[in-house]
């Protein structure tokens, strides 16, 4: 995919557009706006598209790969509020958790676990849960879940997924109320699900987080 970028002006309305697609979701949902906070899920965007983020107001950066976020931190470091939401690599996750405030993707025993006696406040995380069982999707087994939070070192604070690919977003629907409905069961609070083409049906059933990426960046129209 090609890199991403756009002009702060641009971004700022595709901004303005995203908060009032969540703040008509809230209230159909009967929540607070203020209860969802938008990642901009930064793989694809180069350092220009970075500024502009930056410029137009976007406050978390959502980085899939760790080396890309140590570039980027090294230009943007103070810019932005830095999560990470990639697949995580256990010999990494140390650096990982020491750069960023709060980690997506938790979904290994063997990542989890070297999260033990970190240095530093910990960031908070969030367990990768396969909802859809796919076996091409990283994440833990819905069955396992119990097991899997009880093994952490550290607090667990909520749950992210991924649906399966649609072209209509009302097909993810039931994919986050399922993630909603574990989360509610465990008493956790953090919700990381949806991205540019289903956040809103996300909200809808209980997003904290958001995580969109090209939308964001997209030309405006006329």
């Amino acid at each position: 995919m090609a890199q991403l970028s756009a002009s702060a002006e641009t971004v700022r309305a595709n901004l303005a557009d995203i908060d009032r697609s969540i703040a008509d979701a809230c209230l159909r949902a009967g929540r607070d706006r203020e209860s969802v906070r938008v990642c901009a899920a930064t793989k694809y965007v180069d350092s220009a598209g970075m500024e502009s983020l930056r410029d137009a107001g976007v406050s978390i950066a959502a980085e899939n790969r760790l080396q890309d976020m140590i570039a980027k931190q090294e230009l943007f470091a103070d810019g932005f509020d830095w999560h990470f939401i990639g697949a995580i690599q256990s010999r990494k996750v140390r650096e990982i958790a020491q750069r960023v405030s709060t980690i997506h993707s938790l979904a290994t025993e063997s990542a989890r676990d070297k999260l033990a006696d970190l240095e530093g406040a910990p960031p908070k995380l969030l367990v990768q849960v396969n909802v859809s069982r796919e076996s091409s999707k990283q994440g833990v087994d819905p069955r396992m879940l119990d097991e899997f939070i009880a093994g952490s070192p550290l607090p667990i604070s909520g749950l992210m997924t991924m649906p399966p690919l649609t072209e209509d977003p009302e097909n993810a629907r039931p994919y986050f109320a399922e993630l909603k409905s574990l989360a509610d069961q465990r008493g956790l609070t953090e919700l990381s699900m949806g991205t540019s083409q289903d956040f809103v049906v996300a909200v809808e059933e209980g997003a904290t987080l958001v995580r969109v990426g090209s939308v964001l960046l997209n030309p405006r129209a006329g």
